[in-house]
């Protein structure tokens, strides 16, 4: 993923408050922050959060494990746990594979043939 551009969360605000001008900025910043604020708060109580054609938000449940310090090689006890998960709709999908670069399709399709 190096190289590759990235957007921040204060780079997506001032994106849509760009292409929306009769929308104020702080006000643009404070719907952002209260669709992520009720995206965590539904992954905290254990809901699904689903928009669809964009994708699902879901927690994922990990079992305890022996896990290893990667420094000092000692055997360390990591416990259980829920991570966040993402599952991308149908429609997200298909345009980001539209959309993909013209070099990436040109690998695919010599992968393909």
């Amino acid at each position: 993923m190096e190289g590759r551009p990235r957007m921040t969360k204060s780079e997506l605000i001032a994106h849509l408050a760009g292409a929306n001008p009769h929308l104020r900025q702080p006000d643009v910043e404070l719907i952002v922050t209260t669709i992520f604020d009720e995206i965590t708060a539904a992954l905290a109580r254990g809901d699904r959060v689903e928009l669809r054609g964009f994708g699902a938000f879901s927690t994922k449940a990990r079992d305890p494990r022996t896990g290893r310090n990667p420094r000092t090689g000692e055997t360390v006890e990591v416990s259980a746990k829920s991570v966040p998960y993402f599952k991308p709709g149908k429609e997200l999908r298909e345009r980001i594979n539209r959309a993909a670069p013209p070099a990436s399709r040109r690998a695919a399709a010599r992968a393909t043939a």
